[in-house]
């Protein structure tokens, strides 16, 4: 019975990325004849796109969330600016 192939884009980061290594390594062995090679390097091109496509999304999502801290820090330091410092008196 043979595996079924998933789409790149449905591979885990982890799981795309040893899928592609596990391809550089055979393509560059020399061993593979060349339909074989085209094909792998074909997939292999597929799985880099979808790396580099889950990265540029957590990128985007780790500035998204780093522009939300800031904002937060920002609107507290603001608070705590203009809030009373309390009594000398006491």
């Amino acid at each position: 019975m043979t595996e079924e192939v998933k789409a790149p884009e449905e591979l885990s980061f982890g799981d795309a990325l040893e899928e592609l290594e596990t391809i550089v390594t055979s393509l560059e062995s020399g061993q593979l004849e060349l339909e074989d090679s085209l094909s792998r390097y074909e997939r292999g091109v597929a799985l880099l796109r979808a790396l580099q496509a889950k990265l540029a999304d957590a990128q985007q999502r780790v500035t998204m969330l780093i522009g939300e801290l800031e904002t937060e820090t920002a609107e507290g330091d603001a608070l705590s600016d203009a809030a009373p410092a309390g009594d000398a008196d006491d």
